[in-house]
């Protein structure tokens, strides 16, 4: 049996209301032996069982796994990735020929805190935020191979960017080690060079080795799908454009031109390769390796093209609640200059994908974006992530991605 953790008095409300989270502040005792990893039972102060889960050093002290007092064993993991992909096929992602990449585990929102899952046609690419997925990371493969049967056939590790970072030195001193925990992105399972998949019917190259998150935003899909329906005739600008996935679509949608703006110089040649592969030699495109606000201030004076649509897609502006301030600064500031830049009538796409940011939070940014360049706006959509990234009804901070899609007079 696990070992055992102890809440404070009163500190088991919120596990009492299923929320996967355990706070170091509600802890009142740690059984001796345990190390950052484990699994352990989690008790009230009167000693009932609660949850059991994976213990981690941190403000965020044990992620639930489950709220019945089972063994985290093969039969759980399984059990587990299958409802997951009972889950996309109910929804028609999973099984689909026109589109053969989706998120398969999405951390608490399928009840698996720490671990996530994308799949782009044969390969899995597993990521691990916390050290007890990444301990597991080996059974968890197994387990989705027998479970993912044929629809896939090669499984890539990719974590190095996304753990609590735990060092080496870290992992030897802890009592269970062995040399397989140290941390290294790699294929558990099968080994592919072929990184091109499809969403949609459009293709692109999923840049797993190196890419952001797990090589491609998958969350964006369904937000791409409506921006092509918006994108006919339109002089489409697409900030941030990482892979270029907003622009392949707004070209199939019947752009008159797109250009794609990225401070990365290997963003901007994925995107390329993306564009190439779905319009070859389509003099439509254009890419520019550039910082945004730079860009943006340069429309109107003849350097660039004048835009009626555009897209601002950032990275998070915030990764946790001290930053907050400073990120609503920063979408403030970025979306007044695209409403200062767009034309009349134009359209405009903003996201945020800060999870600290609320809804609430990103609609007063833009707001006073739109009142500071005395712009006539209006919200055509709201917009956030897709079926395949749920949002545990338990854990309202499963819901990260924000959109609005706005006219502009």
């Amino acid at each position: 049996m696990y070992k055992v953790i102890r809440l404070k008095r009163g500190k088991d409300e919120s596990l009492r209301r299923f929320h996967p989270w355990v706070f170091s502040g509600a802890i009142a005792a740690i059984e001796e032996g345990i190390s950052e990893g484990d699994v352990v039972r989690v008790l009230t102060h009167s000693g009932d069982f609660i949850a059991v889960g994976h213990y981690q050093e941190g403000s965020i002290a044990v992620r639930v796994l489950t709220f019945s007092d089972v063994m985290i064993d093969d039969d759980f993991w399984s059990s587990r990735l299958r409802s997951a992909l009972q889950m996309r096929q109910a929804i028609g992602i999973a099984d689909n020929a026109q589109n053969n990449t989706y998120r398969l585990v999405h951390g608490e929102g399928d009840h698996l805190p720490g671990l996530i899952i994308d799949v782009y046609g044969q390969t899995a690419v597993m990521q691990a935020h916390s050290i007890g997925m990444h301990l597991c990371r080996k059974t968890i493969a197994r387990a989705l191979v027998a479970v993912m049967e044929s629809r896939i056939s090669h499984i890539y590790y990719k974590s190095e960017t996304t753990l609590p970072f735990m060092t080496a030195d870290d992992m030897i001193a802890t009592p269970h080690f062995d040399t397989d925990q140290v941390l290294k992105n790699g294929f558990l399972v099968g080994g592919s060079d072929d990184n091109i998949a499809t969403e949609n019917g459009l293709k692109f190259r999923v840049d797993w080795l190196k890419g952001q998150k797990t090589g491609f935003f998958v969350d964006q899909r369904e937000n791409r799908s409506l921006l092509e329906k918006f994108a006919k005739g339109k002089r489409v600008l697409n900030m941030f454009c990482y892979t270029g996935g907003f622009s392949f679509y707004a070209m199939r949608g019947g752009a008159e031109l797109v250009h794609s703006v990225d401070s990365s110089a290997k963003a901007i040649e994925l995107t390329r390769e993306n564009v190439a592969l779905n319009f070859p030699n389509d003099p439509r495109h254009e890419a520019y390796c550039d910082d945004a606000f730079k860009f943006l201030e340069g429309i109107g004076s003849g350097k660039t093209a004048d835009y009626n649509l555009i897209i601002l897609d950032p990275p998070a502006f915030a990764k946790h609640r001290g930053a907050l301030h400073n990120a609503l600064k920063g979408y403030t500031r970025l979306n007044q200059k695209a409403f200062e830049k767009i034309e009349r009538g134009g359209i405009l796409f903003t996201f945020s994908c800060s999870q600290v940011v609320t809804k609430d939070h990103f609609r007063n940014a833009v707001f006073t974006a739109a009142a500071l360049a005395k712009r006539k706006v209006r919200i055509l959509h709201q917009l956030h992530q897709p079926a395949d990234h749920p949002i545990n009804i338990y854990h309202p901070e499963g819901e990260y991605l924000k959109g609005l899609v706005l006219y502009v007079e």
